[in-house]
């Protein structure tokens, strides 16, 4: 686990146990749930420095975990990741509160847990991922970026391919930019940590519903994205090259029986 996010969990433990001490126990599952959502839906560029060291938590998935109707319909990155820590955060804190007889169990070990205290209530998403201080400073930094460096490489790439045969280039767009898409949480965790914005993606429809029964995990919302930029991006330099031309609504014309993608 990442050392910043123990440390975070660390101190809502600490303030779980506080605050239940002094409220003599008093409604242990409801104050857990809600110091959970008060505490966890980590900032953005937080965020992004906690996936750095722990790549894993791009394999989060929404699940029922999203306890906000609006944001459970189509949820952001940084809301799907942070939902599995409150998910995890929750087990930790109910375990403590059997420790301290706060809760009970049952026979086969069931945390025991108030109806009155479960009421589903629907709690606030109090983290914005559309706003990152980290990418705003390093988009001044000189140099090229570690996406900019993958997508120029699968440009030259492509250019040269279009250069040996300038015919099929729309499927040879669609190929490369699968080529050099990055899928791998170890390969994106750096791009996020860069770029902390990619954790306000949405999956926008945008994979096959039947794949991972409409549940896709973090990290494949953010491939998923990249790979259709990275595909305009080649586009768009076959029409530059006139390869690829362009109708009256600037709508580039490819043959009918080419169509753009859905991951699947």
């Amino acid at each position: 686990m990442s050392e910043m996010l123990t440390q975070i969990l660390d101190r809502v433990r600490e303030e779980y146990l506080q605050v239940m001490e002094e409220t003599s126990g008093h409604k242990p599952y409801a104050m857990a749930e809600k110091l959970c959502h008060e505490r966890l839906f980590i900032e953005t560029d937080t965020l992004a420095k906690i996936i750095e060291q722990d790549p894993s938590l791009l394999a989060a998935r929404a699940g029922s975990l999203i306890m906000n109707a609006e944001e459970a319909a189509n949820p952001a990155v940084g809301v799907i990741v942070s939902s599995n820590v409150i998910a995890a955060a929750m087990e930790g804190l109910l375990s403590l509160a059997v420790e301290h007889n706060w809760l009970d169990v049952d026979a086969e070990g069931a945390i025991l847990v108030d109806e009155a205290e479960m009421q589903c209530e629907e709690y606030p998403i109090n983290a914005d991922y559309s706003h990152s201080e980290t990418a705003r400073n390093n988009l001044a930094l000189p140099g090229q970026s570690g996406l900019s460096t993958i997508f120029n490489t699968a440009e030259k790439a492509f250019a040269e391919a279009l250069q040996q045969c300038s015919r099929d280039a729309y499927q040879k767009a669609l190929e490369m930019s699968s080529d050099y898409a990055v899928f791998a949480p170890d390969d994106l965790a750096p791009l996020v940590a860069e770029n902390p914005l990619l954790l306000g993606l949405r999956e926008d429809d945008l994979i096959d519903a039947d794949i991972f029964e409409g549940d896709p995990p973090a990290g494949l919302i953010i491939s998923t994205h990249l790979t259709r930029m990275l595909l305009h991006q080649l586009l768009e330099l076959a029409v530059s090259e006139g390869v690829l031309a362009l109708d009256a609504q600037g709508h580039i014309l490819v043959q009918e029986e080419e169509r753009a993608p859905t991951l699947h």
